[in-house]
């Protein structure tokens, strides 16, 4: 039980005014011990002979893999394309990749939402295991399989 901080008289704790004079009772905030987010995991690349993929992570599709089983792949909404992301975010030609020499390499190909790895627009970039890629509402990672 608190007190009325106008006359003094005992006012229950849930009132919101004091019984005996109406004097409005000031407010408390509650306090709370913030929420922890759990720390990001890593991406953990697995030893594999398949060869460097795509996993998409966020958007339509989640846990569709690309495999990277050629030395050119187009990726765009064209159900033509190599990589077929039939979402409105992403141009019918919107990127390439290019297998060889022991990278792999993004293009854009002139999109208009462009082409982002690890959350930075780019024109071209040479992907490393667990870069994420963003095209349209797609965010896929990027595993190596043993080409690094």
């Amino acid at each position: 039980m608190g007190t009325c901080p106008a006359c003094g008289s005992p006012v229950p704790d849930d009132a919101t005014a004091c019984p005996s004079c109406g004097e409005t009772m000031p407010e408390e905030t509650a306090s709370f011990a913030p929420i922890e987010e759990p720390a990001p995991r890593a991406v953990v690349q697995q030893p594999s002979s398949d060869g460097p993929l795509l996993v998409v992570r966020k958007g339509p599709e989640v846990g569709e893999r690309f495999y990277l089983d050629r030395p050119r792949l187009t990726i765009g909404r064209d159900p033509g394309a190599d990589i077929f992301l039939n979402d409105i975010t992403v141009s019918r030609a919107h990127a390439a990749l290019e297998v060889g020499a022991g990278e792999v390499v993004v293009k854009d190909e002139g999109s208009l939402n462009g082409v982002y790895v690890n959350g930075v627009s780019v024109d071209r970039a040479v992907l490393r295991t667990g870069d994420q890629v963003q095209i349209g509402r797609f965010q896929m990672v990027f595993m190596s399989g043993g080409t690094e």
